[in-house]
């Protein structure tokens, strides 16, 4: 996913662009606001998945870039701030931002949020985003309306979360999944307590597909699947 990160300190924006990057995101940083809807500018680029927006910019006040942003797309955007009080929150919020994160913040709750309106900004309600009928990768063939998985030609029999797991990952070959988003989008329900559900069906899958690279452990962040060559 690409992201928009929109922060007038070099330093804190290339420490939050590091974390970022480790958990899959390509960031693009804006230190201004004209810089930001600048970047938000129709192109012949993939589209941003959310902006994160500081308000304290040095050429615009945030709220105003805010209202310009959702007059231009409606790319979802978490304002970030230190401004703690309710009345700028709620200030926010009525100018179009999907959400409000308070300066200091958690690491792993900023990521839950970016990937909370990033699922609600997406079309449909399905666990699994289903565009196209099937997938193939390489010798793996995926049908998602009938939610069969066969290698090779040969079907392989796979459980509802085991399916949904592999549909998850596949249809983005490549992207690293964290593993609290993948918890929180296959089984619906937070990382505490179901990691290692997680790491049996991820064994299982790669048992029952005869293929133990196809889903690759991205130690101390989540899974990959990595396309298999025909």
């Amino acid at each position: 996913m690409r992201l928009l990160l929109v922060e007038d300190d070099n330093h804190v924006a290339a420490a939050l662009s590091a974390i970022l990057a480790r958990h899959g995101f390509r960031v693009v940083h804006a230190r201004s606001g004209e810089e930001a809807l600048q970047a938000l500018l129709p192109a012949d680029t993939e589209p941003f998945g959310v902006v994160l927006l500081d308000l304290g910019l040095p050429d615009q006040d945030g709220y105003e870039v805010c209202g310009k942003i959702r007059k231009r797309t409606s790319t979802p955007v978490i304002m970030v701030t230190a401004r703690a009080d309710v009345r700028s929150r709620i200030h926010g919020l009525n100018l179009g931002a999907d959400d409000y994160v308070v300066k200091p913040y958690d690491t792993g709750e900023l990521l839950a949020r970016i990937h909370a309106v990033s699922r609600r900004n997406a079309p449909g309600e399905d666990t699994v985003p289903m565009p196209v009928a099937g997938l193939r990768l390489g010798h793996v063939h995926i049908e998602l309306p009938t939610r069969r998985v066969s290698v090779d030609g040969a079907e392989v029999q796979l459980t509802r979360k085991e399916f949904d797991l592999l549909a998850l990952l596949a249809q983005r070959p490549g992207v690293v999944f964290r593993r609290e988003q993948i918890i929180s989008e296959v089984w619906r329900t937070s990382w505490e307590g179901t990691g290692r559900t997680l790491e049996v069906h991820v064994a299982s899958l790669r048992s029952k597909l005869r293929l133990p690279a196809l889903i690759e452990t991205v130690r101390g962040v989540g899974y990959r699947l990595v396309a298999p060559s025909a």
